[in-house]
């Protein structure tokens, strides 16, 4: 077990009660003030550090991470030094920060401090590719069983490879982040040709998606085995999605426009170290998968997942709880399938999970299956009713995962959803 990962440990730091940030969990982001440029941080309990500063410090000095990789606006440099780097880096944290400060130290360690009110949390990696499963059974049996009937659920090769699409990058966006209704082409029902304007179907998707630490070669695979070291950690992932541009246009090739106008994360990267202790088996997958997707261990992890939505002037309201423990297909196989080919992957790609969705209505992570397909409608705190989001409403995504007194978490990601341009 690595020192961070102790549940005795205290900081000497305040850490409110049921905070998703203690001594244990110590994530990376990017962070900056009206003063202070972009640069790597870190937090515990509601309380931001300055990793460059402790850097120039030299708290890192004896640890082969140069100064220069915590003076970024990226987290990009600062994974490429390996886990053996950013691990020890993570330890020496949690060194500094439990029990008695060194006092004489206190100066330069309390110069590194910035309350989370102080600052602005900004885009924690540069994705240079984006690729967004389709790997929780539930959810895909839930969307099959709408489209196809119950006894087409599942497409003939769901329960053998990780289904997945190449998504858009670009459009990927912190949290707190507004999103603006999507316009394209829809096909209304009983309409003899498609029309243009603004998506009526906005709906979101609770994921949650993990970042590449490690680079890989052109030509050569990851294994499940070796995955891990390719993936530095996890962050929550609102996938928006318009179901009326998506349904118009995903014969043959599947989602384009209906999910490529925006992606929000979770500003911190919730290291695989920290989640450690959230691990559990997985599923028994039947019929037996190929080998290069058969694993050893407990490769899942039981994460709760909440989903609400916000309408504006009135308090959030929960709208669904699952949990990521809901993967048929996890993080290490989409990776292996990801690069079975010879596909490279780079410091900083990003993989989502596909939509996350439990076996019970309070449990589905997206509106197309709680409204099930605009059939239900969800009452909000205001007597408004929704089937799909509305202009204003903010969706707000939680995750944590709880054992042994110790609870490590996301924060959250929220974004609220504006006019269309």
């Amino acid at each position: 077990m690595q020192f961070a990962n102790n549940p005795t440990l205290r900081s000497w730091l305040t850490v409110p009660e049921n905070s998703d940030f203690p001594i244990q969990n110590i994530p990376f982001g990017i962070f900056r003030t009206k003063e202070l440029s972009p640069r790597v941080a870190t937090r515990i309990g509601d309380t931001v550090v300055d990793l460059q500063s402790l850097a120039e410090a030299r708290f890192f000095a004896d640890l082969e991470a140069p100064v220069e990789a915590f003076a970024q606006a990226v987290l990009n440099p600062f994974m490429a030094l390996g886990k053996p780097v950013t691990n020890a880096v993570r330890n020496r944290i949690a060194e500094i920060f439990s029990g008695t400060p060194d006092s004489g130290k206190q100066k330069l360690i309390h110069k590194a401090l910035y309350a989370l009110q102080e600052v602005e949390l900004l885009m924690p990696v540069n994705v240079g590719d984006y690729t967004d499963f389709y790997s929780s059974r539930e959810h895909a049996t839930n969307i099959g069983t709408m489209f196809r009937g119950a006894e087409n659920a599942l497409m003939p090769n769901w329960l053998h490879l990780p289904v997945g699409y190449h998504g858009r990058a670009s459009s990927i966006v912190v949290s707190g982040t507004p999103v603006h209704r999507p316009k394209g082409q829809t096909m209304p029902a009983g309409a003899e040709k498609p029309v243009y304007g603004p998506s009526k179907l906005l709906d979101f998707e609770l994921e949650m998606a993990f970042v590449v630490g490690k680079s890989s070669e052109l030509g050569t695979p990851v294994s499940t085995a070796q995955a891990e070291e390719h993936i530095f950690g996890l962050c929550l992932f609102n996938d928006w999605s318009a179901r009326d541009i998506q349904k118009w246009e995903y014969v043959p090739l599947g989602p384009f426009l209906g999910k490529s106008f925006a992606s929000s994360i979770s500003p911190w990267i919730v290291t695989l170290e920290a989640l450690d202790p959230f691990r559990i088996s997985g599923p028994e997958q039947d019929p037996e998968v190929l080998p290069y997707l058969k694993y050893e261990g407990n490769r899942r992890y039981d994460i709760n997942l909440e989903v609400q939505i916000q309408v504006e002037g009135q308090e959030a309201k929960t709208i669904s709880r699952s949990n990521y423990k809901y993967m048929y297909w996890n993080l290490f196989q989409q990776l292996a399938h990801h690069t079975v080919n010879g596909c490279n992957i780079n410091t900083g790609d990003m993989c989502a999970s596909g939509t996350i969705s439990g076996t019970t209505l309070d449990s589905y992570g997206s509106m197309l299956e709680i409204s099930g397909g605009g059939k239900r409608s969800l009452t909000m705190p205001d007597g408004s009713e929704r089937k799909f989001l509305k202009d204003g409403d903010t969706v707000i995504m939680k995750g944590f995962g709880e054992k042994d007194g110790v609870r490590i978490g996301f924060g959250e990601v929220s974004g609220k959803v504006l006019p269309a341009k």
